[in-house]
């Protein structure tokens, strides 16, 4: 009986020493590089770019910063997910004569995992109304963005809404 508490006492013995060895293997193994600033800058240039093509119209270039399935969230309307849901939003909200867009990013923040980001900042937008009168547009936006499989950034989530 005695040798059997013996032996029962070794095997755990033993199997504590492996559980702690391999809670000191993950212990002593360096965190992954923080690429937060390079993270950040990647999508503040994304940013910039989908910007200008936003601005110019380009409607195919404008729904390529969107991940598959991305979902947009304009203001008085309801969550536009997929595709064709977004070109649909867009188209309209291109629609507008002579319309001028612009924005600007106030923050971006890049995750330590690497693979999310969010952006905040301001918008403006002018247009003609459906009788000609000039419409100025102010407001804010979030958006935020998944690194892709192949490092490229894309957003999930675009939130935008009026000041007024």
């Amino acid at each position: 009986m005695r040798f059997l508490h013996l032996r029962f006492g070794t095997v755990v013995l033993f199997a504590c020493l492996a559980c702690l060895s391999g809670c000191n293997q993950q212990a002593t193994q360096a965190p992954p590089a923080d690429t937060r600033a390079a993270d950040e800058a990647a999508v503040r240039a994304a940013s910039a770019e989908w910007a200008k093509v936003a601005a110019a119209k380009d409607l195919e270039k404008t729904l390529s910063y969107y991940a598959d399935d991305a979902s947009m969230f304009p203001p008085n309307a309801p969550v536009v997910t997929g595709p064709e849901a977004r070109r649909k939003m867009w188209t309209t909200l291109f629609a507008p004569a002579e319309r001028v867009f612009s924005n600007a990013a106030t923050k971006v923040e890049a995750a330590r995992s690497g693979d999310l980001a969010y952006e905040t900042g301001t918008f403006e937008e002018s247009f003609k109304d459906a009788k000609g009168g000039p419409v100025k547009v102010v407001g804010k936006y979030v958006v935020v963005w998944k690194k892709q499989p192949g490092g490229q950034w894309k957003a999930i989530i675009d939130i935008f809404n009026t000041d007024q």
